[in-house]
C-alpha cells in the first residue's frame, strides 16, 4: 500500500528527543525557544514565534490575541477541517461560513466579502492543501472593513503568495505540526505575529496567562509546547526544504501522469498566478461525480494498493456541532462550490517518499478505478 500520509522520522529526531531526556528541561524550555526563532527565520521571516501544543490551540491563541470575543462575527470557509470554526466558537464568537473558490479550494475573496456585517471583526483565510489563498484580496478586503487577518496556516508551511511567506502576512497566523503536516513536532503548533501585542498576549495565553510565575496577569491557558516536541520539530524543520522539493516533483509527476492517461473526468489541480504551493495534500476532483462515485473511486484505489483520502467529506457548515448556529451564519444556500467539492474531491499520496515508481501506479489506479465505476467520474 502506498499510504496517503507517511511522517518521516529517523535516527536523528530520535536522538534529539533522547537528548532532551538526558537534560531533564521538558516543558517550554530551549528546544522551544529555539524553535520559535528558527521557524520563522526559515519560514516566516519578519515575525516572532509562540509555540503551542497543537495547531488548534495556535488558532485559538492567535484569534484571541487579535481581540476576538463574545458576540463577534469571524468569516470563514466551510471547506477546511472543523478547527478552524471551533477555535471561533472557542472565543464565544461567530463563525460566519463563506464559499471557495472552485479551483483553489481556498476561501473566496468575493464570497468572504458578501458575508461581511456590521458585527464582523475578523477573516479567516485557510491555506488548504498547501495552496495560498488570495492575500493581497484579503488585506484589501480587511482594510475596507477595519477586519483582523488570522491566516490558518496549518497546511502551508513554506509557501508564498507572489513573493510574500504565508504567515507573515495576518496580524497573526497559526502553523500545525501534526504528525501529516508537511513537516512535524509529533504534535504542536505555532503562532506568528509581527505585533509586539499580540505576540506577548499568545505568550501570556498559552502559559496560565503569566510571563512571571505566579504573577497571572490574564486568564490564559496550558497550551504549553514541550521541549520533546520541539526538539523534533527542530530536526524537521531543518528537513523541510527538502520535503517541499520532494512534494513539488511529485505534484508535478503525477499531474503529468494523470493528464497522459487521459481519465475520464478527472480534473487535476493546478497552481493560480502568483501561488507557490507546497502540496500537503494532492486534491484531484472527479468532475459531474457525486460522493457515491467518489467514494467507490476510493475504494477501487484501496484494491489496487493506492492509499487516498477525502479533506472533507462534510463541509463544516453541515457538521452536527455548529447546528446551533442562526441561519445568517450557515448560509448554507450560499455555499456551492463548497458543497460540490466536498462531494468530488479526492486526495492522491505526494508525501516525500512517493517514488517516480509509485507515481505511475498512482495514475494507473486512478484510471482503473474511475474507468471500474463507469467510465466518466
Amino acid at each position: 500500500m502506498i499510504p496517503v500520509a507517511a511522517p518521516q522520522l529517523g535516527a536523528e529526531e530520535q536522538a534529539a528527543v533522547a537528548a532532551v531526556l538526558a537534560g531533564g528541561n521538558l516543558v517550554q524550555g530551549p528546544e522551544v525557544a529555539a524553535f520559535e526563532a528558527e521557524f520563522c527565520a526559515e519560514v516566516v521571516p519578519g515575525t516572532r514565534g509562540i509555540a503551542v501544543n497543537s495547531g488548534t490551540s495556535a488558532l485559538h491563541v492567535a484569534l484571541l490575541a487579535a481581540g476576538i470575543g463574545t458576540g463577534d462575527e469571524v468569516v470563514v470557509p466551510s471547506f477546511t477541517f472543523a478547527a478552524t470554526a471551533n477555535a471561533v466558537r472557542l472565543c464565544g464568537a461567530v463563525p460566519v461560513f463563506a464559499d471557495i473558490d472552485p479551483v483553489s479550494f481556498c476561501l473566496d475573496p468575493r464570497a468572504a466579502a458578501e458575508a461581511v456585517t456590521a458585527r464582523t471583526r475578523a477573516v479567516v483565510p485557510v491555506h488548504l492543501f498547501g495552496h495560498p489563498a488570495d492575500l493581497d484580496a484579503f488585506e484589501a478586503l480587511a482594510a475596507e472593513h477595519d477586519l483582523r487577518i488570522v491566516e490558518d496556516a496549518a497546511q502551508a508551511h513554506g509557501a508564498h503568495w507572489r513573493g510574500r511567506a504565508v504567515g507573515a502576512v495576518g496580524d497573526a497566523s497559526a502553523f500545525s505540526f501534526y504528525p501529516t503536516k508537511n513537516m512535524t513536532s509529533g504534535e504542536g503548533g505555532m503562532v506568528t505575529t509581527a505585533s509586539p501585542v499580540i505576540e506577548r498576549t499568545c505568550r501570556l495565553l498559552r502559559n496560565q496567562g503569566m510571563e512571571q510565575r505566579y504573577r497571572n496577569e490574564i486568564v490564559g491557558l496550558n497550551y504549553r509546547m514541550t521541549d520533546l516536541h520541539a526538539a523534533i520539530g527542530r530536526v524537521q524543520l531543518r528537513r523541510l526544504a527538502g520535503f517541499t522539493a520532494a512534494r513539488r516533483r511529485t505534484a508535478e509527476r503525477l499531474g503529468a501522469a494523470i493528464t497522459a492517461r487521459a481519465t475520464p473526468g478527472v480534473v487535476v489541480p493546478t497552481a493560480a498566478a502568483g501561488a507557490e504551493p507546497v502540496w500537503h495534500q494532492y486534491t484531484v476532483r472527479l468532475s459531474d461525480a457525486g460522493a457515491e462515485v467518489r467514494d467507490a473511486v476510493l475504494e477501487g484505489l484501496g484494491r489496487r494498493g493506492v492509499g487516498a483520502g477525502v479533506y472533507y467529506p462534510v463541509p463544516v457548515h453541515r457538521l452536527p456541532a455548529h447546528a446551533d448556529l442562526p441561519a445568517s451564519a450557515l448560509r448554507s444556500d450560499s455555499l456551492p462550490h463548497t458543497d460540490l467539492a466536498a462531494s468530488q474531491v479526492l486526495a492522491l499520496p505526494v508525501h516525500p517518499a512517493v517514488t517516480e515508481a509509485d507515481v505511475e501506479v498512482i495514475a494507473d489506479a486512478l484510471d482503473a478505478a474511475v474507468r471500474e465505476v463507469g467510465g466518466s467520474a
